[in-house]
């Protein structure tokens, strides 16, 4: 028997944990290299100023930590690996930037404060709050 194989054969255990350790290694550099670059996290926050408008849209004013949960959820819906890489406190500074943009919208832009408002306008009379006589 060749010398390579007799060693191989006798130290399978070594090839075996030799193959366990480069795979870990691989896993732990596609991970890394995965991780959100600039680009990307320009398009998540860009949809999260997206989730931020609906929230206020469907939960008004007032609901803050409600809107974050609802945003979040959907954040991890949306971004699974993003969600597991980067923190919540990462992710509350991503959403304050969010809703500064939106609240800056809502003063600049009639038709997206018409957009978000239209919402409770159509919901107040539904529930017969805002009808008047």
């Amino acid at each position: 028997m060749n010398d390579v194989v007799k060693f191989l054969v006798e130290n399978w255990y070594l090839l075996i944990a030799g193959v366990g350790v480069a795979v870990a290694v691989g896993f732990m550099l596609y991970h890394f290299f995965k991780l959100p670059t600039k680009e990307q996290i320009a398009k998540i926050k860009e949809w999260l100023l997206y989730a931020v408008t609906e929230a206020e849209k469907e939960l008004g004013g007032g609901t803050g930590q409600l809107k974050l949960r609802q945003v979040y959820d959907l954040f991890v819906q949306r971004f699974p690996a993003v969600a597991a890489v980067i923190s919540f406190d990462t992710f509350s500074l991503w959403v304050d930037e969010a809703l500064e943009q939106m609240r800056e919208m809502l003063a600049k832009n009639e038709q997206v404060a018409a957009y978000v408002e239209n919402c409770f306008l159509v919901q107040e009379i539904s529930e017969g709050v805002a009808i008047d006589g």
